[in-house]
């Protein structure tokens, strides 16, 4: 059965961009008395390309303050979460950042959405010396401020994990793929999984050709990219056992619609970020397509967690309803908002207070607990990345369900189209 109306949440913080460690200063919030409230200062794209990841963030956030204040708040104040909208636009972060940070004087921050703009946000975090906390952000050789720690881990190398994982899934299958379309999203986390980064060329690209399977179509597009029939042609007439999208937001769905209007459906189709919703509102033309996956709320996944998480889920569903909104499952990125909002909150109350460096240091020697992804912990040699979790999930008759590896999954990888 689909699951409709998931879209919102999360919440970023504001940031600073400064050089070497986190500042000792507490951040102002809107006074200093014991009474005032904690203030949290973020961007998300609550408009815009990532609009439909963006609000899945804001809600996820909204839900987790709102528990948070109901159990007595932080350091016995309550906590209020000033939001802005950054309209999907990465030239507007630094700037938004910087007004929280240095007019608001909010006291903490946490990252947007998007790694682009988690890239611009963490420098202004940096430069004003602000923990960080950031939940999607993967393009590891650029994270260097030691006081941003990652929500999501697809470990220090994603541009090497992400595609073996995913060929590993596939080579334990009946028909494993011969031939390969890699679409690439000319954007920061997207290209980065498709041809490495600075001297570190491993990708999509160069792991497919390893293990012996022929690219046959290698598309590079904008972000920008409206018109996809070109691209949808192109891979129609390589015709590949594969078609791996690295892209972000709508852009496999957009794919996905072109190739229908050719007539077309891929045997087989990964999409590395993709919007949830909108992909299984494709309904039968997105069946079995393949993605990443931190948490699926799939039942034997909640019955290993046990009732707090279960009650997360089902309260976050209750609200995404009640908003209207198109996609109301609590998956990945909620879970990756909700691992931020704990490893801010659980920095504070481990160091005491909203002192920065003492966050920062406090992260790098107790780490975190989390409810969906346990006890992370962080080390700034390989960017606070954490030892990964993370899955592939595949649509199977219109609900995602984690598929890899083995150990976690909830069902079997369903066989390529014919």
């Amino acid at each position: 059965m689909r699951k409709r109306s998931l879209a919102a949440v999360a919440t970023v913080l504001a940031l600073g961009v400064a050089a070497a460690g986190c500042g000792s200063g507490s951040g102002s919030g809107s006074g200093s008395g014991d009474d005032d409230p904690i203030v949290v200062g973020s961007t998300l794209s609550l408009t815009g390309a990532f609009a439909a990841t963006g609000q899945i963030h804001k809600l996820a956030g909204e839900a987790y303050v709102e528990r948070l204040n109901a159990a007595g708040g932080l350091l016995g104040r309550q906590v209020e979460w000033k939001v802005v909208d950054d309209q999907s636009d990465q030239s507007k972060v630094s700037s938004l950042y910087e007004r929280l940070i240095s007019q608001d004087r909010v006291d903490l921050i946490i990252g947007p959405y998007a790694t682009p703009n988690i890239l611009s946000a963490m420098a202004v975090a940096q430069r004003h010396g602000y923990v960080m906390p950031q939940h999607t952000a993967v393009l590891a050789p650029q994270l260097t401020y030691e006081c941003q720690f990652p929500a999501w881990s697809i470990g220090p190398t994603p541009n090497q994990f992400i595609p073996t994982q995913l060929f590993d899934a596939l080579a334990a299958q009946p028909d494993p793929p011969k031939t390969v379309a890699v679409l690439t999203s000319q954007s920061g986390s997207a290209a980065f999984v498709s041809d490495g980064f600075g001297e570190d060329k491993a990708g999509a690209l160069s792991i497919a050709r390893e293990r012996g399977i022929n690219v046959v179509a290698d598309v590079h597009y904008p972000p920008t990219t409206t018109d996809w029939a070109p691209i949808a042609t192109q891979v129609r007439d390589a015709n590949p056992d594969l078609v791996i999208n690295n892209g972000l937001g709508v852009d496999a769905v957009n794919i996905l619609q072109a190739m229908a209007q050719l007539n077309y459906h891929p045997k087989r189709m990964f999409g590395l970020f993709p919007a949830p919703g909108p992909l299984l509102d494709l309904g039968e033309v997105s069946e079995g397509v393949l993605s990443v996956s931190m948490f699926e709320p799939n039942k034997p996944t909640l019955d290993r967690l046990g009732a707090p998480a279960t009650e997360i889920v089902a309260d976050f569903t209750a609200r995404a309803e009640k908003a209207g909104l198109p996609y109301t499952v609590f998956e990945t990125q909620a879970a990756a908002s909700w691992n931020a909002w704990e490893i801010l909150t659980g920095a504070v109350r481990d160091s005491g207070g909203t002192d920065q460096q003492k966050m920062c240091d406090t992260l790098h020697e107790k780490g975190a607990d989390t409810t969906f992804s346990g006890h992370l912990s962080f080390d700034p040699k390989v960017q606070n990345f954490w030892p990964t979790t993370q899955a592939i999930k595949q649509i199977q008759q219109g609900d995602w369900v984690t598929v890899w590896p083995a150990d976690r999954a909830a069902g079997k990888l369903a066989p390529a189209r014919g």
